[in-house]
């Protein structure tokens, strides 16, 4: 039997080491020090017949989170600088993220939304090109709803849930001390809620992990949830540092399995409360400004509303 030299047997074991290394550097690269490219993702005609821009972004890390005030770095032009936009940006691919809505006689106008990340500079031209029109069975479709299949009769019959913020406005919370934001969701039971499958066992769960890709887009399970996100930070408040419980279900493509996210394999949604109402208790450990945003999500549509929150460091407070 013919062996190697020790020589190339040694070289041969650094190259391969060497591309191991390379390829976990790789994936560190992807978790922070990255930018962030926005997505212009459509238009939408409104019954007063003016329009309503839909824009998204493509977090380019895995878990770097910036926060980005409004101003030189975060901004839309021409007209006003801040239109709604997020502060605080989530990981990865976040799709119809927030609407700007312009006037009827927009025409051939165009609005630009403008961001640094990281010391790289992108741009999403908002416009009413015939191409980019929107409606609902275009946002399930994107959102991956169906999947591959792009509709179904259940988005047909689908509309968008609703969610309420009871005690909404402006609430004032301490550092430290946790917040209880209840909000009210209903929906109309479509589309239908995808569990996976009833059964399972290694030889079926070995085989649907090695099974080839079969949709060349994102795979959401369907079900009705609740999500609460950091919105916006300011007035030195970072995003970073507010905790939800329970953990809330992820609003971004996480396709990881096992990751608490709608587009993740092995994903179940959430039990549904009786009353509608969602429960949750929020703490910031550190003093700012913040807007949180509630997301109810049945898979295919959504609907959002936002919560202010004053949050005051008492332990810097003097005493009389």
């Amino acid at each position: 039997m013919n062996k190697l030299p020790f020589k190339s047997i040694n070289f041969w074991m650094v190259i391969i080491l060497a591309l191991m290394c390379g390829t976990l550097q790789a994936q560190n690269n992807y978790n922070r020090g990255k930018h962030i490219e926005l997505a212009y993702e459509g238009w939408e005609l409104m019954p007063d017949g003016s329009y309503d821009l839909h824009f998204g972004y493509h977090n380019e890390n895995w878990e770097e989170m910036p926060n980005i005030p409004i101003g030189e770095n975060n901004y839309f032009s021409p007209g006003e600088a801040d239109r709604g936009q997020p502060t605080f940006f989530q990981p990865r691919r976040n799709r119809f993220v927030f609407t700007v809505n312009v006037p009827s006689d927009f025409g051939d106008s165009e609005l630009v939304w403008t961001i640094t990340a990281n010391g790289e500079t992108r741009k999403a031209y908002g416009s009413l090109i015939p191409d980019f029109v929107v409606n609902k069975d275009l946002i399930q479709s994107e959102t991956g709803a169906f999947g591959g299949a792009g509709g179904s009769a259940d988005g047909d019959m689908n509309q968008k849930p609703t969610v309420t913020i009871l005690e909404g406005g402006t609430r004032y919370a301490s550092v430290n001390e946790p917040l209880t934001l209840v909000a009210r969701v209903e929906d109309d039971g479509y589309p239908k809620t995808r569990r996976g499958p009833e059964t399972r066992s290694p030889s079926s769960e070995w085989e649907r992990i090695n099974r080839p890709p079969m949709i060349s887009t994102v795979n959401k399970i369907n079900g009705l949830h609740l999500s609460w996100i950091v919105y916006r930070a300011e007035d030195g408040g970072d995003g970073n540092s507010v905790i939800f419980d329970p953990e809330q279900v992820k609003v971004w493509e996480d396709t990881r399995p096992s990751n608490n996210s709608p587009w993740s394999l092995y994903w179940v949604p959430p039990e549904v409360p009786e009353d509608g109402n969602y429960v949750t208790e929020v703490t910031f450990k550190e003093a700012g400004t913040y807007v949180l945003m509630a997301r109810a999500d049945d898979g295919g549509l959504f609907h959002d509303q936002y919560l202010t929150v004053e949050v005051r460091d008492n332990t810097s407070m003097s005493v009389n």
